[in-house]
């Protein structure tokens, strides 16, 4: 199959959503903490930390896939990619095959086995749209994937939203209750 433009594959709005709604109401209560415990690290030095780390968050969500009919590759923005991931690239004819490892938290994972190389590329899993993506790898390389699903179910993370959405009510009357006292 010919692909007649490119296709790109984002990181899956849900997932993002979900991260960077965790990450907010894990670190923003840290200053109103810190201020109301009289800790030794100023609250303005925490909103910084929180910033910085958003926006690292921010860039690491913002990975793309582009699939064409010469390569697979993996980007991020131009300003990401200057102080932390660069990406990668695979023509269709490098890859070997898909070998399977399992991660610490008993979930599976895929890498890209080039025929040239000893190094790895892992399978991005949390794209919207994985099935397609999948399919267009087998498409381009022959190689068997039926049995590959992604890392996580969308349903993992629709019940972490919601339970983030719990901490961020709880967060925020939390603080509303404290800057009272």
């Amino acid at each position: 199959m010919s692909l007649s433009s490119p296709r790109i594959f984002r990181i899956s709005f849900l997932i993002r959503l979900t991260l960077v709604s965790f990450y907010i109401s894990l670190t923003v209560p840290l200053p109103f903490l810190a201020k109301f415990t009289s800790a030794p690290i100023p609250s303005f030095v925490l909103w910084i930390g929180i910033i910085l780390g958003l926006i690292v968050l921010v860039g690491v969500l913002s990975e793309q896939v582009i699939l064409d009919n010469e390569k697979i590759q993996v980007i991020y923005p131009i300003w990401f990619r200057l102080f932390f991931r660069k990406g990668w690239s695979l023509s269709w004819s490098e890859i070997k095959d898909l070998k399977l490892r399992t991660t610490g938290q008993g979930g599976l994972v895929y890498y890209f086995v080039c025929h040239n190389s000893e190094q790895a590329y892992l399978l991005p899993m949390r794209v919207a749209g994985f099935s397609s993506l999948v399919n267009i790898v087998t498409e381009k390389t022959g190689i068997d994937t039926t049995d590959i699903r992604p890392l996580s179910q969308p349903w993992m993370y629709l019940i972490l939203l919601i339970l983030t959405l719990f901490l961020l009510l709880f967060d925020g009357w939390t603080i509303a209750q404290s800057s009272n006292l």
